[in-house]
């Protein structure tokens, strides 16, 4: 859900599997290095009061908050209205390559809010019917359990501050009935809390609850009292639905400002979860004394932390990170951060009314770096990752072999404007993140190696660590480059005599094959398999192989078609990118479009270049100055595309119909 202007919401996942190693950067220990590490109407006529269902017998097992020591990584697996990047069956689809890099996937709450179009889940109306937005129930089963057998858990959004009704006759208290496993669950008028909607839903004449909600209310949805047996029923058999039959890993608590945390607890506890994360959007002792009210079996996201890498980010001054204004910086709360730099609700959401934007647009891959390299569980934003796919990759590996943890200890040893590092301790080495324009061979640091360079950020890897004698480091992921890659590797072992080798053809190098160039770089332009082995004391005690596909990449235009609806009188398109938030140089509303005749219809066009490959850009088809009416954002284009205009989605905005085919 999205809180209007004051906090909105955010969405995030968690993992559950135990170390795995990535594709960057390769333990040749790993199986002994890394086997001990861690890879969610009635109105008030009637006198009769709500009967409970009976809940179904358990012995509830104790959930654990967030796991100590754990070393996954998460991906929010959306954004605003990535109804297409997000559908159960794309996520599903590229479970071989997410599931090497994140141990937990926070996806959009599943659950039906019955409406004609489509909706980010955030004001649900059946828990128990799972057909959603984003796919139907058997493709969300589906891809649950694809990523479970692959060791990714998924994470469900649990949205259970509030709850939309089935609104027939216009009423707000209907909540539907459902039947589960034979017990039948309802909701009913007094369940709501008595000053719901700051008191308009009792003044409609409805029997409510006879106590006020607990926390934060929120206008369009009826806020559920959680003091209720029947509430807490219900959801706790929710919850159990989530985990035991679906298949979900963990949970993600939305607006938990809402209730008090220790109904957190007591529906954790009814399931036994071990990976729970609230979204309690505050600040840093608010968050804390959160947690404890739950009595710390929730994680919370760290807002605070958010707030630190965005403002150095966003100003260039880099010292802003040298702050214990945050979550990891307390080794009595590192455990329960979890940690990110972007969410739906920050992100760049054009002009959408009672909604305040606040995206990092600068340095967003030295932020992500920081994010990956730093202790607390780190989310990343599907956003960053679609744009930075490789970087990011890279970045976690990083993190993976130095053994960084959530409880893992730091400290700055640089803080100034241009330059920003501090030292990780892994369980099986230091790292140290460098943020800065004077990130990379400038901020280099004895007895350590520079492993990983980009804009504004570097790594740099102990060389004492356990993994020196055996590891070998490449600079780029496998996969697919345009025309050409330059793969820089290293291997901390070359310093007490060791040297590294060789081939292309996929062969295993010999002692004697060619040996990788001093500044360790090797270009390939061709689609190729390198192969590099360690050399120590005369024989090979190490291999790594990576697969490189070259395609050749011609600068070309794209241009993005839009067919004049017939009660609009301008067509104007807004543009952006993953570094540019106006891309086309303006303000909103961005620039007219140029308009054309096709088989005797108005259509509207706009060319963007495109010079560089897999770049994609984003845009959003509006009227012009002075009005309101707009589309959804259109993401992830990159070639010629058609668009008609579609039905109106729930926030007033228009969905697009991409009709290419036709065309």
């Amino acid at each position: 859900m999205f809180f209007m202007m004051i906090q909105p919401t955010h969405r995030k996942s968690i993992n559950y599997n135990y170390m795995k190693i990535r594709n960057f950067i390769y333990f040749a220990l790993a199986a002994a290095l890394l086997s001990s590490c861690s890879k969610a109407s009635d109105l008030g006529g009637s006198s009769t009061d709500p009967t409970p269902p009976t809940p179904v017998p358990t012995v509830p097992t104790p959930s654990e908050g967030w796991l100590d020591n754990y070393s996954g990584v998460m991906l929010q697996g959306f954004s605003w209205d990535s109804y297409e990047d997000t559908k159960w069956t794309n996520l599903t689809s590229q479970a071989d390559e997410l599931s090497k890099y994140f141990s937990l996937i926070w996806v959009p709450q599943s659950g039906n809010c019955k409406t004609d179009h489509k909706n980010m889940g955030y004001m649900p109306v059946y828990y128990f019917d799972q057909n959603s937005s984003f796919g139907t129930e058997a493709e969300l089963r589906a891809m649950i359990k694809t990523f479970k057998d692959k060791g990714t858990g998924i994470v469900a959004d649990v949205v259970v501050n509030h709850r939309n009704v089935e609104g027939n006759n216009g009423s707000w208290v209907d909540f539907p009935a459902e039947k589960y496993n034979n017990v039948t669950y309802q909701m009913h008028a007094t369940d709501i809390t008595r000053n719901d909607d700051h008191g308009k839903t009792a003044a409609q004449g409805y029997k409510l609850s006879d106590k006020d909600d607990e926390g934060t209310d929120w206008d369009g949805c009826r806020d559920l009292d959680h003091n209720s047996e029947n509430v807490r029923n219900v959801i706790k058999a929710y919850v159990k639905y989530l985990k035991d039959d679906l298949g979900y890993t963990g949970f993600r608590y939305d607006m938990v400002k809402g209730f008090h945390g220790s109904h957190i607890a007591e529906y954790n506890d009814a399931v036994g979860i071990q990976y729970s994360v609230g979204e309690y959007w505050d600040n840093n002792d608010a968050i804390k004394n959160w947690i404890n009210t739950t009595y710390k079996k929730s994680a919370a996201f760290d807002f605070r932390f958010r707030y630190n890498v965005s403002e150095a980010a966003q100003s260039g001054d880099w010292r802003k990170l040298n702050s214990q204004d945050n979550l990891i910086h307390d080794a009595n709360y590192r455990r329960y951060a979890v940690t990110f730099i972007e969410n739906h609700d920050m992100q760049d959401r054009g002009n959408a009314e009672g909604y305040k934007k606040d995206p990092i647009t600068n340095d967003i891959a030295a932020a992500n770096a920081y994010l990956l390299a730093m202790p607390g569980t780190p989310c990343v934003f599907l956003p960053h990752w679609k744009a930075y796919k490789n970087e990011i990759k890279a970045m976690i590996d990083a993190r993976k072999i130095a053994g960084i943890t959530n409880t893992s200890s730091y400290e700055v040893i640089t803080s100034e404007a241009n330059l920003f590092r501090a030292k990780i301790k892994g369980m099986y080495g230091n790292l140290i993140v460098c943020v800065g324009s004077k990130a990379g061979a400038t901020s280099a640091e004895n007895g350590y190696t520079n492993i990983l360079s980009g804009n504004h950020y570097a790594y740099l890897l102990e060389t004492k660590g356990a993994y020196s004698d055996k590891t070998i480091l490449f600079s780029k992921v496998d996969g697919s480059y345009y025309n050409r890659v330059d793969v820089t590797v290293t291997a901390t072992a070359t310093a007490n005599g060791g040297k590294l080798v060789y081939t292309l053809d996929g062969k295993q190098p010999t002692v004697n094959a060619t040996a990788v160039p001093a500044n360790g770089v090797i270009t390939i332009d061709k689609s190729a398999t390198l192969t590099v082995a360690l050399v120590q004391n005369g024989a090979i005690t190490s291999v790594v192989s990576h697969k490189y596909t070259i395609n050749t990449f011609v600068a070309y235009t794209a241009k993005i078609y839009f067919k004049k609806p017939a009660d609009w009188n301008n067509v104007y398109i807004w543009a952006w990118d993953a570094n540019n938030s106006k891309l086309l140089g303006v303000e909103w509303p961005g620039k007219p479009m140029n308009v054309m005749t096709i088989r005797g219809e108005t259509w509207y066009s706009y060319d963007f270049p495109v010079s560089v490959g897999g770049y994609t850009f984003n845009v959003i088809f509006n009227q012009g100055p002075g009005s309101s009416v707009q589309t959804v954002d259109i993401t992830g284009l990159s070639k010629d595309t058609y668009y008609e205009l579609g039905t109106k989605a729930g926030d007033g905005k228009y969905n697009v119909s991409d009709v290419t085919s036709k065309h």
